[in-house]
């Protein structure tokens, strides 16, 4: 075995007792732990496929220079061997870089108008559909747990769980994908309320987290909520609802308030503060162990930080901007119906070179 793949056999060790602690019938009376477990054995069971296959070529490359230092003859197969081999030793390399932990996670989303009074709440309305579009294109389900609607058909604020079908690899995950888009989105554009035809400039805030395994990840104490009933209202502030179903729930610890009307029922509005809560409060965890981390494993590409501009829609000029990456691409009409792919790859790139040169420094 190459020294350099000898870690590789402790990943093995952990992947064979994954494999029987899943089978276990029991652990499925704990679905937070059991979907913790499930994205730790797929993410090794690609660590453990690539390593078999980097074996295979290895062991093909070396039979085939054997042959070929007793017959010449057997060398003509030998360099297209030990290019695979070398292939699949990058392939493998790749893999053992250290990953988001959290990249196969389910996500949830928030979008918010900011400055620009309507002209930002019809443009939060564009992203919402954006990132629908997406999601739906990345075959994953996306579930609308609150959104406030304007009287134009903007979007005040609006909260998305995104989720992806089955476990997925740590490259396949929801979070893996959008953790990215957290930030300022800013718009510039000709609003449907300006008569003048003068270009705005807008803003409207994106906030991306990881969903919490309830059971596991986050645990929140009953007395430290506050939970407060109301009538849900519709734009305009028109009431919606003649009874008091919707919850607003303060964590008192922390100060986090997360609100949530959209439901008929008091208790399912309740369910999806609590999930929408869980999410914030792992984001918080996670910031504030990052904040204790060196720089050098500190991604250079921000993930969840909704004070920092990260993109301009440019209307006029069907222009998208990515000014983190220096990625720009003049097909913003594609880019809204959902085609994000290219966007999110320059934010992948980046990042994953940060990642390489924090292991090499």
């Amino acid at each position: 075995m190459s020294d350099e793949f000898e870690a590789v056999e402790t990943l093995i060790a952990e992947h064979d007792a994954l494999e029987h602690e899943l089978a276990d019938p029991a652990l499925h009376s704990k679905p937070g732990r059991a979907r913790k477990l499930g994205r730790r054995y797929a993410e090794l069971n690609q660590v453990v496929t690539a390593y078999h296959a980097w074996q295979t070529a290895e062991e093909d490359a070396a039979a085939a220079a054997e042959l070929a230092a007793q017959d010449a003859s057997f060398g003509a197969e030998l360099p297209t061997l030990e290019a695979a081999r070398d292939q699949a030793a990058e392939h493998l390399r790749g893999l053992l870089i250290p990953r988001d932990p959290d990249d196969a996670r389910d996500v949830i989303m928030e979008i918010k108008a900011g400055e620009g009074g309507e002209e930002s709440a019809l443009f939060a309305a564009d992203l919402m559909r954006m990132y629908t579009k997406y999601a739906e294109h990345m075959g994953w389900k996306i579930e609308p747990l609150g959104v406030t609607e304007t009287e134009l058909g903007g979007v005040k604020d609006a909260s998305l769980a995104i989720k992806a079908k089955g476990t997925p690899g740590p490259a396949e995950g929801v979070w893996a994908h959008l953790k990215y888009e957290g930030g300022v989105h800013r718009v510039q554009r000709v609003p449907v309320t300006e008569s003048q035809g003068r270009i705005h400039t807008s803003a409207a805030g994106v906030l991306v987290m990881p969903e919490a395994d309830d059971d596991t990840d986050i645990e929140i104490e009953p007395g430290d909520l506050r939970i407060d009933v109301y009538r849900s209202s519709g734009p305009g502030g028109q009431s919606v609802n003649t009874t008091d179903s919707a919850v607003r729930i303060t964590h008192l610890p922390t100060g986090t308030v997360v609100s949530c009307q959209n439901e008929k029922s008091q208790l399912q509005n309740k369910e999806q503060a609590m999930r929408i809560l869980r999410a914030r409060l792992l984001a918080l965890k996670v910031a504030e162990a990052e904040a204790a981390a060196s720089d050098q494993r500190r991604s250079q590409v921000r993930t969840v930080d909704r004070s920092e501009r990260i993109r301009t829609y440019n209307f006029p000029e069907n222009r998208i901007t990515d000014h983190r990456t220096g990625f720009k691409a003049y097909n913003l009409d594609h880019v809204l119906d959902g085609e994000l792919d290219p966007v999110i790859a320059s934010a992948v790139e980046a990042d994953e070179a940060a990642r390489l040169a924090a292991l090499t420094t």
